[in-house]
């Protein structure tokens, strides 16, 4: 069984089809001298101006590129990109301290000053600076939040308003080969950076590590892209052609060119709308293990359907069921291995896996599930709660 870093938890089948490249997390960093380590807090100062964040409106994605548009959109959203510099001070073993910063990329999402990025980009920061496109830069920077199950993070400007924002697209409706930009602080030092290229494939599950190959993490539901991500580029957005951001860049191969993965921005939605109602992000939580469901898995589990979520947990040292005790998922009378087809009407497969989907959704909201056991689909409304560290 392994975590998944989209929802709730995931089981892999035996013969797993878990994707395990050599990834590294596109982060840039320097070291130097400095003083003792400091702890960053999340934290939220309730007299913040409310978040407004841009939707948008017609689907994207059937938007092509044509001569100069590639300059046109970039220019446009290039106004919302920030790059990011962290500052972390470590104490070595005989007491000896140094400072290291990274560079990285965010992009503003709100005209108040939140801020998209990468939680790996301001990992273990206890200073966090921002520059705009205009070349303005912010001390005053603070992380309001992170996805637990995700590689996001929050931040927040203080005292600032009408800064450009950029809009957010559908990652649901993405199409293997349609045209994207990439744009970032690569190698953190030449800002708004853009790069071209297509979906090169959606639904990819990877191992990443850091730059210094010291962690690792799995990341699930990935968007593959052919569009140059360099170190620096963490954080920034995937951009369609209609101007949307529907990515947010976050790993490339350190084994083969043409290869980056960014995270699709429609698993984020529900912290952003939460944060815009209550000026706090938590994740929505359904409270299951779940295995999607891929050609090797309908034929290691004979399964009737060749898409979906197959709510299925070995017997283990910590459960003996798919079902989470006393989660949403129990209260809804939802069973060891059911198979969830779809979420609110958007079925799990091309446009995303379960935990995917419901990232799009807050705690509090009510979701119809539908779902196949023992052959009979029926129809199951499931109350998300919040999801906890513990």
């Amino acid at each position: 069984m392994q975590e998944n870093k989209s929802e709730e938890k995931t089981a892999e089948p035996k013969s797993s089809n878990l994707k395990v490249l050599t990834l590294i997390l596109a982060i840039f960093a320097f070291i130097f001298a400095g003083a003792s380590l400091t702890i960053s807090i999340i934290d939220y100062q309730n007299g913040d101006t409310p978040l407004t964040i841009t939707q948008a409106g017609a689907d994207g994605n059937s938007a092509n590129f044509t001569e100069g548009s590639i300059a046109d959109v970039a220019n446009k959203v290039s106004n919302s990109v920030v790059s990011i510099t962290t500052e972390i001070r470590t104490t070595g073993w005989f007491g000896q301290s140094s400072t290291s910063t990274a560079a990285g990329t965010g992009v503003i999402i709100s005209s108040d000053g939140y801020i998209l990025t990468n939680k790996h980009v301001i990992e273990d920061a206890n200073k966090i600076s921002v520059v705009t496109a205009d070349g303005k830069s912010y001390e005053k920077v603070k992380l309001v939040a992170t996805d637990p199950l995700n590689d996001i993070a929050f931040l927040k400007i203080s005292d600032v308003a009408n800064l450009p924002s950029a809009t957010l697209g559908n990652s649901k409706t993405l199409a293997i080969g349609q045209p994207v930009i990439a744009i970032g602080n690569a190698l953190g030092q030449f800002d708004n950076t853009v790069t071209s290229g297509i979906i090169s494939g959606t639904g990819r599950s990877i191992v990443a590590t850091d730059s210094s190959y010291s962690s690792q993490e799995t990341l699930v539901d990935m968007i593959q892209t052919d569009a140059a991500i360099n170190a620096g580029n963490s954080g920034g957005p995937l951009v369609n052609a209609a101007g949307e951001v529907i990515g947010i860049n976050t790993a490339t191969s350190s084994d083969a060119d043409g290869i980056g993965f960014a995270i699709p921005i429609s698993s984020v939605k529900g912290m952003l709308n939460q944060l815009l109602e209550t000026g706090k992000a938590e994740r929505a939580y359904l409270g299951v293990y779940s295995i999607t469901i891929t050609p090797e898995v309908v034929s290691e589990y004979d399964l009737p359907v060749n898409s979906g979520a197959y709510l299925y947990y070995e017997s283990g040292k910590y459960t003996n069921s798919a079902i989470a005790k006393n989660s949403p998922a129990e209260k809804a009378g939802l069973k060891n291995k059911d198979i969830v087809l779809s979420v609110d009407g958007t079925k799990i497969g091309a446009s995303g896996s379960l935990t995917t989907l419901i990232g799009e959704y807050k705690p509090g909201d009510t979701v119809q599930l539908s779902i196949l056991r023992e052959g009979k689909e029926m129809a199951v409304n499931v109350t998300l709660g919040a999801y906890e560290e513990d």
